[in-house]
């Protein structure tokens, strides 16, 4: 078998793809009908088909420098309402899953009562977990991260595992300048 008398299927092969070359490229498609009238064809007169358009590169995220002022500041709250950092740093160990669910509710309960002052929190969105939603193409994938078997482009149609959270307000306390925000909680001297 030799080139020049490819065999049935590579002619098949070169019969759809020579297909689509005409299809895709006017040039191309003058070549064989020059060809089919018996002409010769000058192959340096050919032009060469035009590469593929390559798509432009993403350009990288802008990393924004984040400040931990405010983070330490939600720390400081979260520690005077609700003694989140003395909770997580205890060692529970010793303690009976009585004491420790009692704590937790106090904690919980402190937590809770300072996002609520500090932070106008809504769900992501507005279906109840379980319900069946499709998402179109171009959704916004910062607010909805897709799991499982994730295959192909959008649509997506899938079941709400957890609705997500997102913050529309934000109404931290203004800082005073040389105040130490690392300074969570000042310790305490009894005299």
């Amino acid at each position: 078998m030799s080139d020049s008398n490819p065999s049935f299927l590579g002619r098949i092969s070169l019969a759809v793809g020579t297909f689509f070359s005409i299809l895709g490229n006017g040039g191309f498609a003058a070549d064989v009908l020059r060809l089919r009238n018996g002409e010769k064809i000058d192959a340096a007169a050919t032009p060469a088909p035009a590469p593929a358009a390559q798509p432009k590169p993403q350009p990288a995220p802008v990393l924004k420098e984040a400040t931990p002022d405010a983070a330490l500041q939600l720390l400081g709250l979260l520690q005077r309402d609700a003694r989140f950092i003395d909770f997580v740093e205890e060692d529970i160990k010793g303690y009976s899953d009585a004491d420790i669910g009692a704590a937790a509710r106090l904690v919980h309960e402190g937590c809770r009562a300072t996002l609520r002052e500090h932070f106008t929190i809504r769900p992501v969105r507005d279906e109840a977990e379980g319900s069946r939603v499709t998402l179109p193409e171009g959704f916004d994938a910062s607010s909805v991260r897709l799991t499982g078997n994730v295959v192909g482009s959008a649509p997506f149609s899938g079941s709400i595992s957890h609705r997500g959270w997102r913050v529309d307000d934000v109404r931290l306390p203004k800082l005073a300048d040389g105040h130490n925000a690392k300074v969570i909680a000042p310790a305490e001297v009894e005299l």
